[in-house]
């Protein structure tokens, strides 16, 4: 096949436009880098392709997903399977790998929790002696917390909770009257509680207005009121003059020069089948943990023959994911309420790790986020209304049960940490390939007894808060001695770990500044180099990490020693 090369040389090439690469766009062009991004799927306008303010009924399937599995209204381009995109999995085992596939990636539909690692969460191994600590502390990555707060905005509250770290917060939402009630709930069973953290405006920041309260979040905003890619980064990344785009562009492989230095990425457009070569005097990997674990495994040669970077052999190691495990209750001091409006911007409560695992059977924590009230509907019945007492029927009936029972049930959804094990990897396929040719990850993936362990502890936690709040589970328990409720590997979309960072070139792939220790103009800028999972959502994390590992390139290329 003929390869296309770029007679041009940019300062930087960066893979995947989403919460890492979108912040390695904007801080490099802005710091005068002539930077090349190169997305995988196509273009999303915001402003143009959400359908925020459409209602339900207007979905001609009634919200069935198409290629997007969260609802055909979602700003969802991708999933768990992809036509042409397979990836597999070792027998008798479960990985569900989602891949997003337009600009800005899983930033356009994600649910804006945005949670600092805490102090603890960077040396878990010198705490409990599992898995290994971060080469970095929180004190070090705090100034780009900080920054990145001010940068994108989000609500909180100061609360000085030792190992959930306060931000730059705007003020949080009320809570609403469900939310109320499991506030007071906790109280009673000393369950910490308090207003969620979430990179939604409440106020103007940057020329975006505040949240309206829509509702649809997940489908994208078009007033740039929540925080999202193509909405924050990647415009003033543009503004510079000095990004240039390219969508449609699936990377294959990093390429390389006879010094064993990086020299740019070769991609397939998407649209002809045609291979091209960009080059780039730095390459910054942020195509997502996985996808990046992927090209560098693919990128073979005789000085890399496990792939590009790979001497450790920790590409695709140390796979993590968040637990997840959930139940629903009814309520019934929740039924008959006054019709009001309860959308808003997600949870206004949240429910972080609040135990000294020390008298526990599992190490490390979960946070709970919780859900319900009276929300404009999304698509199909109203909050699963079959499995309310006395619920269905049809005619007056049927509407007399609606106008009763709906807001009356809640929900609780557990994310925890996974420790690291070996059991738990991405590896290439020698035998599958995708439509492009390029070989595919195959998975192996196993939770161990911690997870088991906490999962239980989870279950046991909701069905608490459901029983003080006066009411039932909908939710059967699950059977002793099983998964507890466990979500598969994969399901809540927390991949990290496979290109991880450490002290030690033997044992990780990335320094501390997620420079690979094996090519200096390498960089990783995903969920690829965390060390641990946290009891945290990775995105904030993900962007403070890109933005001081940027900040390290444009400093290194003002150097001269990139």
């Amino acid at each position: 096949m003929q390869v296309i090369r770029s007679p041009r040389v940019y300062d930087v090439c960066v893979v995947g436009s989403g919460a890492g690469g979108g912040m390695a766009a904007k801080v490099l062009t802005e710091a005068g880098a002539e930077v090349v991004l190169l997305e995988a799927g196509p273009m999303w306008d915001t402003a143009q392709d959400s359908q925020m303010l459409a209602w339900p009924y207007e979905s001609p399937r009634r919200g069935a997903g198409t290629d997007r599995p969260f609802g055909e209204f979602d700003a969802c381009l991708g999933g768990w399977e992809l036509d042409g995109e397979p990836y597999t999995v070792g027998t008798g085992e479960r990985f569900d790998w989602f891949r997003a596939r337009m600009l800005g990636g899983r930033t356009n539909h994600w649910g804006r929790i945005s949670l600092r690692y805490g102090p603890d969460d960077f040396r878990r191994r010198s705490l409990d002696g599992l898995g290994a600590d971060w080469p970095i502390t929180y004190n070090e990555l705090k100034p780009f917390y900080d920054k990145l707060d001010r940068l994108v905005g989000l609500f909180g509250s100061e609360e000085g909770l030792p190992n959930e770290p306060d931000g730059v917060f705007q003020p949080p939402p009320r809570p609403r009257c469900y939310e109320l009630l499991m506030q007071q709930s906790c109280d009673r069973l000393g369950i910490t509680c308090i207003p969620s953290r979430m990179s939604i405006l409440t106020q103007p920041l940057n020329g975006r207005s505040p949240c309206h309260y829509c509702g649809q979040c997940g489908r994208g905003c078009r007033t740039a009121s929540n925080f999202s890619s193509p909405t924050v980064l990647l415009p003033p990344a543009l503004a510079t003059g000095r990004l240039t785009l390219l969508t449609g562009a699936m990377a294959r492989e990093v390429t390389a020069g006879p010094d064993g230095l990086a020299t740019g990425v070769s991609y397939v457009d998407t649209t002809s089948g045609r291979e091209h070569q960009v080059r780039a005097r730095v390459v910054v990997l942020a195509a997502s943990a996985c996808e990046s674990a992927r090209l560098l495994l693919n990128s073979t040669s005789t000085r890399f023959p496990d792939g590009f970077a790979n001497s450790s052999g920790a590409v695709g190691r140390y796979l993590t994911d968040s637990t997840g495990a959930s139940a629903s209750g009814f309520i019934p001091s929740l039924m008959d309420g006054v019709p009001h409006n309860e959308d808003g911007s997600g949870m206004h409560v949240y429910m972080p790790w609040w135990l000294d695992n020390v008298a526990l059977d599992f190490p490390r924590g979960y946070h709970i986020e919780p859900g319900g009230g009276r929300r404009m509907p999304g698509f199909g019945v109203l909050g699963g209304i079959e499995r309310y007492p006395s619920g269905g029927g049809w005619g007056r009936g049927l509407k007399a049960d609606y106008r009763r029972y709906y807001g009356a049930v809640v929900g609780f959804a557990g994310r925890g940490e996974m420790i690291p094990n070996a059991e738990s990897y991405c590896e290439i396929d020698p035998g599958v390939v995708d439509r492009w040719g390029i070989p595919v990850l195959r998975f192996r993936f196993q939770w161990s007894d911690h997870e088991r362990r906490q999962a239980r502890h989870m279950q046991h936690t909701f069905r608490g808060i459901i029983d003080d709040m006066g009411g039932t589970p909908l939710t059967p328990e699950p059977a002793p001695g099983g998964e507890f409720g466990l979500e598969p590997g994969g399901r809540i979309i927390h991949e990290a770990g496979v290109t991880r960072m450490g002290d030690s070139a033997d044992s990780s792939v990335l320094n501390a500044q997620c420079q690979a220790h094996d090519v200096r103009n390498l960089f990783v800028a995903d969920g690829g180099p965390f060390v641990s999972q946290a009891d945290k959502n990775l995105t904030w994390t993900i962007m403070a990490l890109a933005m001081r590992t940027s900040e390290y390139i444009a400093d290194a290329r003002n150097r001269g020693e990139l």
